[in-house]
């Protein structure tokens, strides 16, 4: 595993992964529907498959699972406070049942594709989240689609994003961008070097127009099963095999790229790093029968909640220890019971693609929005921007018919847009 510095290993606060105290995906599929830059109008975020069983790793010796002191949150950055709730919660009362569900949508964006279907997505179905896929080149040809998809909107701004890892996952480079290491790599780098690693590439992506990055990974991939670990290990997407140590790189991650007014988005709960198939390119593999509500792994999941991360992303992957029917991002019991009440993250939940993956190709595009909202998830990422429609109408229609689904969708858009107000993106009074 790479080497930490020991003033790196903070240890968390995790006794049975009770919590004691707290402060305050895979790259998605590639093949989206884009909007070609152009003069914006007045307004102003992988890998192949691989398949088996899941391996019952377990961690690197040495690694402490009882947690004595949760690193507080760095200054610099605006946590979602009563003003943001208050902007965000009178917004939503305001708004229409169609332009509540939008907010729960993110539509692919690719290069050199037609921009019809994605500005129908933003204007027809009030989608309030776009990411760039596909591979982008350049920061200028970044910033003029984002400025162009801004003016399209007619609510509040879209939380913009891309999958800037490093490594294997990076969708946009070229000028205005830095070339990343991967995050193995950056897992040897001290503390200090890492830190201003994130600032800079928040202010690349920021100067482009991006408000979101999908980045870190808090995926723990023990070293031994690294090359049979399909999703993370074999890009070299995991910052180490150690989950303390993994922690300290994504808390420090989360707080370089949100210093700088960039959404940090931790990925993928409840963790990647023990499945063989990787869920964008099969449904094989991908059923991780080890991790529990008190395993050490979810250690750097913990820690980016304590750091006040804005986002973060549902896997895919079967997890029968901790629901033995749904999916990941399917299941109450993962996203209400163990994220939202065990690890007390009051933040904004994201699927991974839910558009080309695998792994949820079998289950109809109308109810992987619905079943993810239901299971207490905000924002339903799509790489295909012709299943919007189907999503949208799917949400709403389950909203009409039931009211604690609709409370559910409220509540949602609620966190959504206390986000947005949280980073500037909408403004109340």
């Amino acid at each position: 595993m790479p080497s930490h510095p020991p003033a790196r290993r903070a240890r968390l606060l995790l006794p049975g992964l009770a919590l004691v105290a707290l402060a305050g995906a895979a790259g998605c599929s590639e093949g989206a529907t884009a909007v070609p830059p152009g003069p914006p109008p007045v307004r102003s975020s992988t890998g192949a498959l691989a398949s088996t069983t899941a391996s019952a790793a377990t961690p690197s010796a040495g690694v402490t699972t009882s947690i004595t002191a949760a690193a507080a949150p760095t200054a610099g950055r605006t946590a979602p406070g009563s003003a943001a709730a208050g902007c965000a919660a009178s917004t939503v009362t305001q708004m229409s049942p169609a332009q509540r569900v939008g907010q729960l949508l993110m539509v692919g964006v690719a290069p050199g594709a037609s921009s019809a279907q994605v500005q129908s997505a933003v204007r027809t179905h009030h989608v309030g989240s776009v990411i760039f896929l596909g591979g982008w080149t350049g920061a200028a040809t970044v910033k003029s689609t984002a400025e162009w998809l801004q003016a399209s909107t007619p609510g509040p701004d879209l939380l913009v994003a891309a999958d800037q890892e490093g490594g294997a996952v990076q969708q946009l480079k070229g000028t205005g961008f830095t070339t990343l290491p991967n995050a193995l790599r950056q897992g040897t780098l001290d503390s200090m070097t890492l830190r201003k690693q994130a600032e800079g590439l928040g202010r690349e992506l920021a100067a482009a127009g991006v408000n979101v990055d999908l980045a870190p990974v808090a995926d723990t991939v023990a070293a031994d099963f690294a090359a049979h670990n399909g999703p993370i290990g074999k890009y070299s997407r995991q910052y180490g095999s150690d989950p303390v140590a993994v922690a300290d790189d994504v808390a420090t991650v989360v707080d370089g790229l949100q210093s700088t007014g960039i959404v940090a988005t931790a990925k993928h709960f409840p963790g990647l790093g023990r499945v063989s198939g990787n869920t964008d390119s099969t449904a094989a593999g991908i059923t991780d029968e080890v991790t529990t509500a008190t395993d050490p792994y979810l250690v750097p999941f913990q820690r980016a909640i304590a750091h006040d991360v804005g986002m973060v992303m549902v896997s895919s992957a079967r997890y029968p220890n901790l629901d033995a029917t749904q999916q990941a991002m399917f299941s109450e019991p993962i996203i209400t019971g163990l994220l939202r009440t065990t690890l007390g993250f009051n933040g904004v939940v994201i699927t991974d693609d839910v558009g080309a993956a695998q792994a949820v190709a079998a289950v109809p595009v109308g109810e992987r929005a619905t079943r993810f909202v239901a299971a207490g998830g905000d924002i339903v990422l799509t790489a295909v921007p012709a299943q919007i429609p189907v999503m949208a109408t799917a949400v709403s229609a389950r909203a009409q018919a039931d009211p604690a689904f609709a409370a559910k969708v409220t509540a949602a858009a609620t966190r959504v847009l206390t986000l947005k107000a949280a980073y500037g993106l909408l403004r109340c009074g």
